[in-house]
């Protein structure tokens, strides 16, 4: 038998569930305002969604246009536009496909890379500031909660 109690909800809502809808509300918020601060610390010219296919670029190394539009749950003409963007920044080459000469190949320009790096140095001095009082098991605690919360339907 688990330990954990389940909330008792009044209408569909407990003060819990409204605490915890409040400060992921907040969290989210935060994201998206660190997220707008990183692309414009990339470039002034880069929006979100930009630094959002540098980010799956990184991850992968170079995608298929396609492949990058399916990761990201967007049209591929979203992707295309983009790429232009991100070229013109100097921030994403491509490469035709050479099976489908339509169809490119996306990568990281060293440019990207490098200021990617960066951020990503920025962003984790940042979360371990702000988590570097937590104990061990506070820490633990935390990363089983998020897993939970993560886990799919």
């Amino acid at each position: 038998m688990s330990d954990r109690v389940a909330p008792t909800f009044v209408d569909g809502e407990s003060p819990e569930l409204a605490r915890v809808e409040a400060q992921m509300a907040l969290l989210a918020s935060g994201i998206r305002a660190s997220t707008r601060s990183t692309a414009a610390s990339i470039d002034p010219a880069l929006e979100p969604f930009g630094l959002a296919v540098l980010r799956v670029l990184a991850r992968r190394g170079e995608t298929h246009a396609g492949v990058v539009a399916e990761v990201l749950a967007v049209d591929r003409s979203m992707i295309s536009r983009q790429a232009r963007l991100l070229c013109g920044l100097d921030l994403v080459g491509t490469r035709v496909d050479p099976l489908d000469g339509r169809a490119r190949f996306l990568a990281l320009t060293p440019l990207a890379e490098a200021k990617l790096a960066k951020v990503r140095r920025e962003r984790t001095a940042l979360v371990h500031r702000r988590l570097s009082t937590w104990t061990t098991a506070e820490l633990d605690q935390f990363a089983v909660l998020l897993e939970r919360l993560n886990e799919a339907d």
